[in-house]
């Protein structure tokens, strides 16, 4: 076969299928006239064509809509919540009782007998308490011991002298019912001439109530002990000491509780520093400046004994001073 024929029955091979595609001339057929060019095809081919997409959109659609109509539902409801409450809306003008004219409106109401503070974030006052049965009973038993009676937030708060201190505690437990001691806090206020207050947190188990009572000292005066009176007192005592230099006359065993007896400072002091200090307790360097140390008043310029040197002199410590001659 020549080149030329070889050509020829290429280009027949690949026209084939056009041929094949077209019914003969004359020959009847079910299939539909072909559409015409500009007219736009069936929605079932365009479907088709898309691969499915048109199911994923109406699915996305049908989804939508179910979100927008949980919204609308909820909004409504929310509507009817507030005009059943008497806040306006439909329900109200059908006779809910509006609310009175002037009442303070805060976030939420109080629901039964909560009071306002359980509902709204809102800080309480502070309250007057001088008529509280428990206050006018102590200071008759203890007329100069209590100068102040406030609570807040329900919570009694009692500021107490150093010497009345011991009296009112005893009453407290033995008069009160007030058995438990919840906690012992210390308080630094620099700037007051007596900076530091002792907060006393106790608590009466049978008529579910807290009391909290404090008093203030400075750095010299010590306040009393009250480990005759709670027994749990004694290592909350010790930490006030710890932590603040707070001293306690009649404790039984005051010493430091957190840190080792002779630390420089008083760390929940308002003047230690937030880095801290130096105490040497986390490299135990071989010699300490005046100061330094874990234990104060060690830092007093020791200086370890040298090596002996290759010429048999001296040569200096750490702190570049000069040490004995090595032997």
């Amino acid at each position: 076969m020549s080149e030329k024929d070889r050509e020829t029955g290429s280009d027949a091979a690949e026209k084939a299928p056009e041929r094949d595609t077209q019914a003969p001339a004359g020959a009847a057929t079910d299939a539909p006239p072909p559409p015409e060019p500009d007219a736009p095809a069936p929605a079932a081919a365009q479907g088709e064509a898309a691969g499915g997409s048109s199911d994923s959109d109406a699915a996305k659609a049908e989804a939508r809509a179910k979100v927008i109509a949980a919204a609308k539902a909820k909004a409504e409801a929310a509507r009817a919540a507030k005009a059943a409450a008497g806040e306006g809306g439909p329900a109200a003008a059908k006779g809910a009782k509006p609310k009175a004219e002037g009442a303070a409106k805060g976030k939420h109401e109080p629901a039964g007998d909560q009071p306002p503070w359980m509902v709204d974030p809102i800080a309480p006052e502070w309250k007057d308490e001088s008529g509280d049965p428990l206050v006018q009973a102590l200071q008759t038993a203890h007329p100069d011991a209590i100068t102040s009676a406030r609570s807040y937030a329900g919570d009694l708060a009692l500021v107490v002298t150093r010497e009345g201190l011991v009296a009112v505690a005893r009453s407290l437990k033995e008069q009160h019912g007030y058995l438990y001691m919840v906690d012992v806090a210390g308080v630094d206020h620099p700037t007051r001439p007596e900076r530091f207050e002792v907060v006393y947190h106790v608590y009466n188990h049978a008529a579910e109530r807290r009391v909290r009572f404090k008093v203030s000292t400075d750095e010299a005066t010590p306040v009393p002990s009250l480990c005759e009176v709670w027994r749990g007192v004694n290592w909350p005592e010790r930490e006030a000491y710890d932590m603040f230099g707070i001293r306690f006359a009649g404790h039984p065993d005051l010493t430091r509780i957190l840190l080792w007896e002779g630390f420089n400072g008083y760390p929940l002091r308002k003047e230690f520093p937030v880095e801290g200090i130096d105490t040497g307790s986390a490299i135990y360097p071989e010699y300490y400046e005046e100061g330094q140390g874990p234990i104060s008043g060690t830092g007093t310029g020791w200086k370890p004994k040298a090596p002996e040197s290759s010429d048999g002199g001296e040569t200096t410590g750490p702190s570049g001073g000069k040490t004995e001659e090595a032997s």
